[in-house]
């Protein structure tokens, strides 16, 4: 029993996917080309003229035959006139038979032609619209292209120029310091000029030492003399 449900189910499963494949691949209805309409509806209604000269002239000709063996068999001037009047009447059917079939042939030709002209028509919009659509995929295309090359362009770029830049900030960096040490250290020589000139300055000045007057030692020359009068 499960299985004839499982089975019935699945039966009703592909029924409703064929009804929806046949609704998606029913094909949109075709525009006929106004010229083509027209000329199609002259060939009709000529066709309908056709048809019904053709009955017309097929009743002319059987009340032409009876007039024809009433006025063979009776003297009667009567029967006579309606067999001419009546012959009268097939030749006018005869005529417009032949002149709509005239008629229907030029438009069946006319109809074939537009037929063509339009099918040639209908080729070139087709043509044209297949490239206006591949020309707004391929411009849609170009578009998208454009922009991821552009981006990985501008992610190149930036990652090229942040490395250059990353060099030049390294080159300047080291002119910087180097000039910051140079100036660091010429100023800390003129800061230690500057307080060796402030030490200087505010140190007491030390005195200096008093000379000694000479004393002088008394004279030996006078004893020398005195030594000399004693000799004597």
């Amino acid at each position: 029993m499960a299985k004839a449900m499982k089975r019935a189910a699945a039966s009703a499963a592909k029924k409703a996917s064929a009804k929806k494949a046949s609704v998606k691949k029913a094909s949109p209805k075709k525009v006929v080309d106004p010229s083509v309409a027209k000329a199609q509806a002259l060939v009709d209604a000529l066709k309908k003229d056709q048809a019904a000269q053709s009955k017309a002239l097929v009743a002319a000709r059987k009340s032409l035959a009876r007039a024809k063996a009433r006025a063979s068999k009776s003297a009667a001037a009567a029967d006579k006139k309606a067999f001419r009047s009546q012959g009268i009447v097939v030749n006018k059917l005869v005529t417009a038979a032949k002149s709509t079939r005239t008629k229907l042939a030029e438009a069946k030709v006319n109809l074939a032609k537009t037929k063509t002209l339009a099918a040639a028509k209908a080729v070139e919009e087709a043509a044209k619209a297949k490239i206006q659509d591949l020309q707004e995929r391929l411009a849609a295309k170009a578009d998208a292209d454009l922009a991821k090359a552009t981006r990985a362009f501008e992610a190149k770029w930036k990652k090229l120029r942040t490395s250059q830049n990353a060099k030049k900030i390294k080159a300047a960096s080291k002119k910087l310091v180097s000039r910051t040490k140079a100036v660091a250290k010429k100023a800390q020589s003129k800061v230690a000029i500057i307080e060796r000139k402030l030490v200087s300055a505010v140190k007491p000045a030390a005195k200096k030492p008093v000379a000694k007057k000479a004393t002088r030692k008394p004279a030996k020359k006078a004893t020398k003399k005195v030594s000399g009068s004693r000799k004597r």
